[in-house]
């Protein structure tokens, strides 16, 4: 959605430039359009790829918080259309938060590089419970014997 979104800002960016980042009173209207345009397009190709998919969100996140402050100064708090920009902004901060997940290219390249330099050594959190299975009991063990 937000590639189409960016090829109509490029389609016409002197009215986009006019419409929306204008009244803002932005400086370098034009320049900024180009910037959220390419932002959209380019942000959303490193999302469906995989590949820097933090600094695509961010980009994203960025143009849409002036979509959402644009809707907030020209229609106050209109939900109809705040919604949308809203669903969007979250996405992108989630992405942002939380990365690409294990089917992106930026997790086969951290898997790559992090994987092969360090050497393969037992999880530490996983200690604990081997001691906790070698007992017969949960009641078992020095801690919880009472003297009779």
């Amino acid at each position: 959605m937000l590639i189409h979104h960016g090829y109509e800002k490029l389609d016409s960016i002197e009215n986009f430039a006019d419409a929306f980042v204008r009244p803002l009173h932005i400086p370098f209207p034009v320049t900024m359009s180009y910037l959220a345009a390419f932002s959209e397009i380019f942000g959303s190709w490193l999302l469906i790829t995989g590949l820097g998919t933090r600094l695509g969100a961010l980009a994203i996140m960025g143009t849409v918080s002036f979509g959402i402050y644009h809707a907030i100064m020209t229609s106050g708090l209109n939900i109809y259309l705040l919604e949308l920009l809203v669903l969007y902004w979250g996405g992108a901060a989630c992405v942002v938060l939380n990365g690409g997940g294990m089917f992106s290219i930026d997790h086969l390249i951290k898997e790559r590089f992090l994987t092969d330099n360090r050497p393969e050594e037992p999880a530490r959190y996983l200690e604990g419970l081997d001691k906790l299975s070698q007992r017969e009991s949960p009641w078992e063990g020095d801690e919880c014997k009472h003297s009779t």
